[in-house]
Formats: C-alpha cells, sequence, structure tokens
C-alpha cells in the first residue's frame, strides 16, 4: 500500500505554484486621466446634432425625448486649441419630463501616442444641472481593455446662446 503523503503534497503544491506564477500577471493597473469634451451645436467647428425631437431636427437638447449625436474633441486642456487627444462619439438622449438630465452613451476614441486605437466606453445619467456628475466606465479596448471605473464631470464652460459647452472629465479606472 503506497504512502497517502505522496498524493497529499502534489494536490497541494500545484494550487500554490499556479497561483504563485500567475498572481503578478494579474494586478491591476490604475490609470487616472483628466480630459476636456468640447460639445459645439454651431459654427464651422460643429460637433453635435440633434437626430430626433418633438420638432424634428430642430429641437433644442433641452427638451424631453430629443437625441443628440456627437463626435467631439477631446483634449488635455479646457482651452479649444490644446492638445487633442481622441473623439468623443455617441449619443446623448434627454431622459428626463422636465429635462434637466441626459442618458449619455458614448466612446473615447484615443489618438495620441500613449493610448492609441484604444477606448473607454461612458455610460450613464447626466444631470447637468448639476455641478459635479458622476458616470460610469464600463468597458474599453486596446490599452484598457477589461476596464472597470467611474468619472466624475463638470461644466467648466457653457454658452447656452451659441449651443457650446466644455465638460472636464475627471476619470479613474482599473484595468490589466
Amino acid at each position: 500500500m503506497s504512502n497517502p503523503i505522496f498524493f497529499t503534497i502534489p494536490l497541494i503544491a500545484i494550487p500554490i505554484l499556479y497561483w504563485a506564477y500567475t498572481y503578478p500577471k494579474n494586478k491591476y493597473k490604475q490609470t487616472n486621466l483628466v480630459l476636456y469634451v468640447h460639445d459645439n451645436h454651431t459654427g464651422d467647428d460643429k460637433s453635435a446634432m440633434t437626430i430626433a425631437g418633438k420638432d424634428g431636427p430642430t429641437t433644442s437638447i433641452m427638451h424631453f425625448g430629443t437625441l443628440l449625436a456627437h463626435d467631439a474633441p477631446v483634449t488635455l486642456g479646457p482651452d479649444p486649441r490644446s492638445k487633442e487627444v481622441g473623439r468623443a462619439q455617441g449619443m446623448y438622449i434627454n431622459s428626463q419630463l422636465d429635462g434637466k438630465a441626459l442618458y449619455m452613451i458614448f466612446s473615447i476614441m484615443f489618438n495620441n501616442e500613449d493610448y492609441k486605437n484604444s477606448t473607454l466606453e461612458i455610460q450613464g445619467a447626466d444631470p447637468f444641472v448639476l455641478k459635479e456628475r458622476e458616470f460610469s466606465v464600463v468597458s474599453g479596448t486596446g490599452y484598457f481593455r477589461f476596464v472597470r471605473g467611474y468619472g466624475i464631470m463638470t461644466t467648466e464652460f457653457l454658452d447656452i446662446q451659441n449651443k457650446r459647452g466644455i465638460i472636464k472629465l475627471n476619470i479613474t479606472v482599473r484595468h490589466f
């Protein structure tokens, strides 16, 4: 009859060795980003437009049920001439009956050296009447594969008459 210790040692040692070998490779990295989205609904540098609403494409995003598509520059600073690092591409839907909140879903498509061809997928409510709003980072690609995170959004500049705004995104994500 063989000694049971010869069977027990491998059963304990193999999982421990596997964990010790793979654990350092699976550590999360944390990335913090501060980005600025420049939404312009008018002018030569227009980056957003109404797709549907109660009055058709002339409906203001401030009305419930309005759908807006945008492809806005994302920069490192609030100045529109600061370095562009990507584009915010997606949609806003005014989803609150009184018109004071949007549902947003968009991708930040990076085109800079650090994160070229990577994306962050943003989703959540934007009650824009609040000074600070929190949103979810639900997915990502490239450098941000398997990302999870959140962000704090603040309005840096808003010109309602000319339909222009600069939104600051302070993003914290964890990824491999």
